[in-house]
């Protein structure tokens, strides 16, 4: 860890020496926002003859610097693979992720990012007037494929979220199981709500509430900030809080990776029982051996298994129902939704009118299209809360359900979803040295 930080401290003296040069070539590279800001308020009536000024747009990013940061992820990817499959290098790792840090952290600013492409995918499906840039879907679908063959070697050095938790990792505590379970049901609740948002066009949730993109941009707010610093703070005990417990984009790559071919095995050859790797991992994300006698009898798990496909269905028209009573809740989130409901409520002779009505009233837009516009919208979270809360139904069902399966290994084996690939494990095999 000292030669980690001793590294970072070198390399952040040339950081300071490049800073001006690279304050120019992100200002060439930085794209179009996705929801441009409008017009909001009247222009300015001034006596003194003074007229509006044109707003002046920033240029497109170059498409030369878009395809060049899809090779620079592709060949990122492709180096970490064989780093973790071949050469089986931690340190090979470890300088991933010191690289990934500074060039798609602080250099790019956290920004193409993966787990935020997802939003832009989402949208695009849903809005067809939106047309999603060709690198946004680049990084959205490259780690998914690289990790249906390989494994979640992505989140292990290449995302810039999970590098910069896992260098920080000094002392790591162990979790109970049952505490992993309950926790990590909250990225599938991120992810279905990050989806409603954006297949909505309501917001962008993941990169507004994204914790470490405002210490690589250094433009975050206070609250953002002091977020960020709490999970820099738990990394160091807790191992990557944020990839396990929070990143909806883990939910895809964890469902993908379950089907890699080539994952990384925590020894090389025939395991020999040692137990030195136990508990080495520190996601708890090692399979330990089940022997026969430990495995439940086949009248026992067929009733089980009778009863699980009874009780999942019900849990996800439960959490249908529940979510979709809370529909307009959700909604409220929408400008317009939140707009239209500010001017059912608003009273002239009794209340001040908001900016938010003051700018509506002076755009001159008919009531009735606002109210028309928010219904449909109202609708669409309707539908939708219907769709995450059996999603999470099901979920919540699935989890209970892995509580009670028992299946029989021989070996100590990495479990594929939750598995990072960090390559910390590998140490501690003597059949590795």
């Amino acid at each position: 860890m000292s030669e980690i930080l001793k590294y970072v401290t070198q390399t952040w003296n040339i950081k300071k020496l490049v800073t001006m040069l690279s304050m120019f070539i992100l200002l060439m590279t930085s794209g179009f926002p996705l929801f441009a800001q409008q017009q909001r308020f009247p222009k300015p009536e001034f006596e003194s003859g003074y007229t509006q000024p044109v707003t002046s747009m920033p240029e497109a990013r170059s498409e030369f610097f878009a395809i060049f940061d899809v090779f620079v992820l592709i060949l990122a990817l492709s180096l970490i693979t064989w780093l973790i499959l071949k050469k089986r290098s931690r340190r090979g790792v470890l300088a991933m992720s010191v690289f990934s840090i500074l060039y798609f952290g602080f250099f790019r600013e956290g920004c193409i990012c993966s787990v935020g492409s997802l939003q832009n995918v989402t949208l695009a499906l849903f809005q067809p007037e939106y047309s999603i840039p060709i690198s946004a879907l680049a990084f959205f679908v490259i780690p998914l494929v690289y990790t249906l063959f390989f494994g979640r070697t992505f989140c292990a050095g290449v995302c810039p979220l999970g590098a910069i938790q896992d260098v920080l990792l000094l002392r790591p505590v162990t979790m109970k199981t049952w505490l992993q379970k309950v926790l990590g049901l909250i990225p599938y609740i991120y992810l279905g709500l990050s989806v409603l948002y954006a297949a909505t066009a309501t917001d962008f949730i993941i990169c507004r509430y994204d914790p470490f993109v405002g210490i690589y941009r250094f433009d975050a707010t206070f609250f953002m900030y002091v977020i960020g610093a709490i999970f820099l703070l738990l990394s160091a005990f807790v191992a990557r809080p944020y990839c396990r417990f929070f990143c909806p984009y883990g939910v895809l790559l964890n469902w993908m990776s379950r089907f890699s071919k080539h994952h990384l095995s925590i020894t090389p050859n025939k395991c020999i029982q040692c137990r030195l790797c136990e508990d080495s991992c520190p996601l708890g994300a090692i399979n330990k051996p089940v022997p026969v006698k430990v495995m439940e009898d086949r009248p026992s798990a067929t009733k089980r298994f009778i009863r699980l496909s009874l009780i999942i269905p019900l849990l996800m028209i439960l959490g249908g129902w529940t979510l979709s009573n809370f529909h307009e809740n959700l909604a409220k989130v929408n400008t317009k939704v939140r707009l239209a409901n500010e001017l059912i409520l608003f009273k002239p002779d009794v209340m001040l009118p908001s900016v938010e009505i003051e700018a509506f009233k002076t755009a001159g837009t008919p009531v009735q299209e606002l109210y028309s516009e928010a219904a449909i919208i109202v609708e669409q979270f309707y539908v939708g809360a219907w769709f995450l809360g059996g999603f999470l139904g099901l979920v919540f069902g699935l989890t209970l359900s892995s509580l009670s399966v028992f299946k029989y290994r021989e070996d100590y084996t990495p479990d594929k979803g939750e598995c990072v690939s960090c390559a910390r494990c590998l140490k501690y095999c003597p059949v590795e040295k």
